[in-house]
């Protein structure tokens, strides 16, 4: 065996669990320990200031100067009880994850010493470099000034011995470089447009809140195995490697009992989670083997969007801890399923109304069904751009593999209420079916169980957007990703889709129609024209791509293509009236897009190559010299015949290599000569294509005749750890 891969392989097989025993005592007393909460404010801020940063967190009144010193000073004294001595402003560039710049409390005193000092100032506001992160054109090399601004509604935290306080990211030209501050607005839009429809039903109705329930799914593999395998390190994902004899077919693995060493990882995850109010409540086996799920108790978008941002370091950090490697990748291994973020959305009012969950009334019902029907609409009107909001080169090896939902847009609803909406399109008067929550039975000749309650919709795992009850979970959204671009795009369409809603209820008002009336009637109306969104079937088979196909649903594959959807005329109003992004942003992103498309297969590419020419064929040619040199010892002891009739099977071997192997070196020669010709296009969106059309497929026929040398090629020699190797370390 390779000595690197047998090394690593040993020391994973017998590493032990790293035990951190958290504190004493309950969940509930350390729990937001280091967090700046209402708590923490109460105690180190004056009662004047606290009061005007609660109204700047709940009401979006602005901090004068006197208040933000206030609370810069509050905030510093609470840190620096606690240890601390940076402060960064923690912000969510366009590259996908975090980024910060830390600073010390110091400043000179003017006697030669130092001070700590903390102003409202620094708090608000400070100047990263705006060049060095992804702009889409909008900053060039020699314009550097950006600006990140803090976020009052997403509370400070500590990390260590800095102060993090969550901001926004835009350039010196005011464009927005990260996804906070379109999360931002689009919140503030789905909040008035969705309140201005709940007054129609309830006047006491001031706000509506959107509410994120995300839940991450991960790999974990030993450090090892990882730094044995440059393709994981270098791109998330393997390269090459044939499947394991045993996977995931016997299903054991999903909801499996954890094992010790990965419990002791999670153990340390939720407690580290639960100092910083990250509401972490289930953790469990994954289908796949050595993969896991973590998930949070429900929160208002913008906070749990930080919170999973914060738990993508926290991850990856805690893994190091336990010797593991957390691969956030979405499809890390061939022929297992890969990993998701589903983000379970809901609407709220101040009022305590959840609005997308049936109700008892013909009242609570029609408005449940309003804003049911409008986020249907919304979906129907842009699935495309919804597809483009959770496309990537990552997700796109997980989105359409018969273990996640396919690379098309529909809805599901469920049997009951697919009945409620038709029965609505049909009829002909303002009744509204009252919907229970739940109904119950029990089963039969096991007399202790008690009554189960059935919901009133199943789930449906192969649908990318499904009404769960009370929520749509929309499970397209990749692990990778940040929760905020799909957040953005939804909120914003069901936002501009309640303004047109409410236009055309009000316009049937004012021809005479009473108010139930009108709704009624848009509603219905509305039911025809989006019906083609709804899809209760298998997602997964040739027969919906076919029927979404003529539905007129976007069934467009190519990531590059499907970005085109971001900078469609209509798509561009949307934004803009909204109030959301600019055309300048829209165009920023779309070119972030590509640009980061064609890093992505560039890098694999790189890697591929390079693994193929200076690991695999090597190897490939040991063994095979091996046996060439042992068929050329059978030649000297026998005749032909004979040494043909005793060496067959090696001398089949040695032309199986000899096939395999010139099969990988021309798939690179030509994949390097496609990458050059990619690289010369100068448009994002056209390099690409390229990199999609020309260079990607080279990827799996290469990867063929490596998978097939590794069944050939002697175990000991075959350099880079195995699938059977990195999936059941335990």
């Amino acid at each position: 065996m390779s000595t690197l891969r047998f090394k690593m392989v040993e020391e994973a097989m017998t590493r032990k669990a790293v035990q951190v025993t958290p504190p004493a005592g309950r969940t509930s007393e350390y729990f937001g320990e280091n967090v700046f909460n209402e708590e923490k404010m109460r105690k180190y801020l004056p009662k004047k200031s606290y009061d005007a940063l609660i109204a700047t967190m709940k009401n979006g009144i602005p901090l004068d100067k006197e208040t933000a010193d206030s609370v810069a000073a509050g905030m510093k004294e609470w840190a620096m009880d606690r240890g601390v001595t940076h402060y960064t402003h923690w912000f969510q560039p366009l590259t996908g994850g975090t980024a910060e710049k830390h600073d010390a409390f110091v400043e000179h005193d003017g006697k030669g010493g130092m001070i700590e000092e903390f102003s409202g100032k620094l708090l608000i506001q400070q100047e990263p470099d705006a060049s060095s992160f992804p702009s889409g054109g909008i900053r060039n090399t020699f314009e550097a000034r950006g600006y990140s601004a803090w976020d009052p509604t997403s509370p400070a935290f500590i990390m260590d011995t800095t102060l993090c306080i969550p901001t926004i990211f835009i350039a010196y030209t005011g464009e927005s470089l990260d996804y906070k501050a379109p999360l931002l607005k689009s919140l503030q839009a789905i909040d008035k447009a969705a309140t201005e429809i709940c007054k129609y039903f309830d006047s006491k109705v001031n706000k509506v809140f959107s509410y994120l329930g995300w839940e991450q799914e991960y790999f974990l593999i030993d450090k090892g195995l990882w730094g044995a395998r440059p393709d994981l390190m270098l791109t998330g994902r393997t390269l090459m490697g044939h499947e394991s004899a045993k996977n995931q077919q016997l299903e054991d693995h999903y909801f499996g009992a954890i094992p010790t060493r990965v419990m002791a990882f999670m153990k340390d995850l939720e407690y580290e989670c639960w100092k910083l109010g990250i509401p972490v409540k289930t953790r469990h086996n994954e289908v796949a083997p050595n993969q896991f799920e973590l998930a949070p108790i429900f929160e208002e978008t913008n906070l749990a969007n930080d919170h999973n941002q914060l738990l993508l370091s926290i991850v990856k950090k805690v893994a190091r801890r336990h010797f593991f490697r957390a691969l956030l990748h979405e499809k890390p291994f061939k022929g297992i399923n890969g990993s998701g973020k589903h983000n379970n959305w809901s609407l709220g009012t101040d009022t305590g109304v959840n609005l997308l969950s049936p109700g008892k009334t013909p009242a609570e019902n029609l408005q449940f069904i309003t804003f049911l029907v409008n986020v249907m609409m919304a979906v129907h009107r842009r699935n495309g751009l919804l597809k483009s909001s959770i496309s990537s080169a990552t997700n796109a090896h997980r989105l359409g593999a018969n273990e996640a939902p396919p690379a098309i847009i529909s809805i599901f609803l469920g049997s009951q209420l697919s009945a409620v909406l038709d029965k609505i399109e049909n009829s002909t008067d303002e009744d509204v079916i009252v919907m229970g929550g739940k109904s119950g039975f029990k089963m039969e000749g096991i007399n202790h169980i008690p009554e189960l309650l059935i919901d009133n919709t199943d789930r449906n795992r192969t649908s990318p957007f499904a009404f769960t009850g009370n929520r749509f979970e929309f499970r397209a959204v990749g692990s990778s990703d940040n929760c905020a671009g799909a957040m953005i795009t939804l909120n914003t369409a069901v936002a501009y889709q309640l303004t047109e809603f409410k236009k055309e209820v009000d316009a049937r008002i004012k021809q005479g129609q009473t108010k139930q009336q009108a709704i009624y009637a848009v509603v219905k109306s509305y039911l025809g024209i989006c019906r083609n969104i709804h899809f209760d079937g298998n997602g997964y088979s040739d027969e919906w791509k076919a029927e979404a196909a003529e539905r007129g649903l976007d069934c467009e594959t190519s990531v590059p293509l499907i970005f085109d959807q971001i900078l469609r005329p209509e798509n561009i109003e949307m934004y803009r009236a909204c109030g959301v992004m600019n055309e300048v942003e829209l165009r920023a992103r779309a070119e972030i897009k590509w640009e980061m498309y064609t890093k992505k297969i560039q890098i694999e590419s790189r890697v591929l190559g390079d693994l193929a020419v200076n690991h695999i064929l090597p190897a490939a040619s040991r063994y095979q010299s091996i046996l060439l040199d042992k068929v050329f010892k059978m030649n000297q002891l026998f005749d032909m015949q004979k040494t043909q009739e005793l060496a067959s099977q090696d001398m089949e071997l040695i032309e199986k290599i000899s096939m395999h192997s010139k099969a990988i070196q021309k798939g690179v020669e030509q994949m390097i000569e496609a990458r050059k010709i990619a690289n010369k296009i100068e448009c994002e969106r056209e390099k690409a294509i390229a990199y999609h059309d020309k260079v990607a497929p080279f990827f799996d026929q290469i990867r063929y005749h490596i998978d097939k040398l590794e069944l050939i090629v002697d175990n000991e020699m075959w350099p880079l750890p195995k699938y059977r190797e990195m999936l059941f370390v335990r």
